[in-house]
């Protein structure tokens, strides 16, 4: 990855704060089977990892009504949190953030029906920044087996008991494989397959994707020179095989989630001042990519034997960061960047990259899906509850949920919103909002 310095000529500066400003990460940054890709101890209604159960937005029993009342979903609790743009994540009543205070990141598990933080582990930071005046994490904590997988901002990989947060182990990914801080330090929150830890390090010598040990933290294989993103990675299964499909910096590339062996591996991305960030997605026998910075959008369909191109454009649902959400044959999502143009909530057909509808937004939303009912929760603090509809935007309900902005992925729990606000380089608050109450 280009350095800062090298990355950008004079006739990028002008517009440098404000790239900053919207690519900051709500980023961490969906499978062709029901597998999670891990045993996890995980049940109904859970939300234990980025963008949920299965990776994708989608949550498990939980039931939206057709209206919330006239005086808005209620907030339930509310928790002061440090910087940081981690969302959280949710077993049964334990939620658990990752943030950070002063020199330490801290993991924080609170109760999800009282709001009491119940324990709290924190671990020294080195990162100091750059670009972003925000020091803390980027990555969704992972909760499995009853333990939480977290990735610091510093390239720092931890994992804690879900129960009282004592730390098991902890590894520097970066230290022990040359990992490069890129724009904003560590943001591709780490996927779980069995027993294995996956992350995207960008390291050197071939630690470009690294496999650990989930009980031991020990080191199971490397793989690849892969530059890191801040695109999650997802599971799938290809026909029978399990891959772990990875957005780098400039390719789509799987691999055996037991070995690194490379399933398949091609371009997406570009140099220079662009980010991967949208968690790829498989629905049924589609695979999707989306970026922005004029990388577009990638959809493409498994034959049995390997993906074949079906469409690509960066007209279609160009994603700054946000991961659209699939619901019979479509998806639902954000097009466009906050700090360049106008950003568009919109509804694409998966097979064609048709626009079924387009509506104007403020700002990128992050949208997660219940049944046939939708969550957008745009940044400005805006929560729209509306149905699925491929025919036209179909907003059920409104209301200003935060006054900060709401840039970090949402989580959706047992009726209850999690949403994390922050400014830049500021602390924030976890929020959690009652969206299953009717009018």
């Amino acid at each position: 990855m280009l350095s800062a310095h090298d990355a950008f000529s004079v006739r990028w500066r002008k517009r440098w704060k404000k790239w900053c400003a919207a690519t900051m990460l709500g980023f961490a940054a969906i499978h062709a089977s029901a597998d999670h890709g891990f045993e996890s101890s995980a049940r109904a209604g859970d939300w234990p990892q980025i963008l949920g159960p299965h990776r994708n937005g989608v949550a498990d029993d939980e039931q939206l009504p057709e209206r919330w009342p006239k005086s808005g979903p209620a907030i339930l609790w509310r928790a002061k949190l440090g910087q940081g743009y981690a969302g959280p994540a949710v077993v049964g009543s334990r939620v658990v953030v990752f943030h950070r205070i002063g020199a330490k990141e801290r993991l924080e598990c609170f109760d999800l029906k009282s709001g009491q933080s119940t324990w709290a582990t924190d671990f020294a930071c080195s990162y100091r920044g750059g670009i972003d005046p925000d020091l803390g994490p980027r990555c969704v904590p992972t909760i499995v087996d009853g333990a939480v997988v977290a990735y610091g901002v510093a390239g720092n990989l931890h994992c804690v008991s879900l129960a009282d947060g004592k730390t098991r182990w902890s590894r520097d990914l970066f230290g022990d494989y040359q990992g490069d801080e890129g724009y904003f330090g560590a943001g591709s929150s780490p996927l779980v397959v069995e027993s294995r830890v996956l992350v995207n390090v960008g390291g050197k010598s071939g630690a470009g994707l690294v496999a650990l040990d989930l009980r031991t933290g020990e080191t199971l294989w490397k793989a690849g020179d892969e530059a890191a993103s801040y695109a999650a990675p997802t599971f799938a299964k290809l026909g029978e095989k399990p891959a772990a499909i990875f957005v780098t910096r400039l390719n789509c590339v799987a691999v055996d989630p037991a070995t690194g062996a490379v399933l398949f591996r091609f371009p997406f991305g570009k140099r220079g001042p662009t980010v991967n960030a949208a968690t790829p997605l498989v629905v049924d026998d589609r695979l999707f990519l989306s970026a922005s910075y004029g990388i577009g959008a990638v959809s493409q369909r498994w034959n049995g034997q390997a993906w074949v191109a079906a469409w690509a454009n960066d007209d279609t649902m160009s994603s700054q960061y946000a991961t659209a959400v699939p619901f019979e044959k479509h998806l639902y999502g954000s097009h466009g960047r906050e700090d360049v143009g106008e950003t568009e909530l919109r509804c694409v057909e998966l097979a064609t990259g048709k626009i079924a509808w387009s509506q104007s937004s403020s700002g990128v939303a992050h949208v997660l899906r219940a049944g046939d009912k939708l969550l957008v929760v745009n940044v400005d603090g805006t929560a729209t509850l509306a149905r699925a509809n491929p025919v036209k935007f179909d907003a059920l309900a409104t209301a200003k949920i935060a006054s900060q902005t709401t840039r970090a992925i949402p989580a959706l729990s047992q009726g209850r919103l999690l949403v994390r606000t922050n400014e830049r380089g500021g602390p924030g608050e976890l929020l959690c909002v009652d969206v299953a109450a009717a009018e």
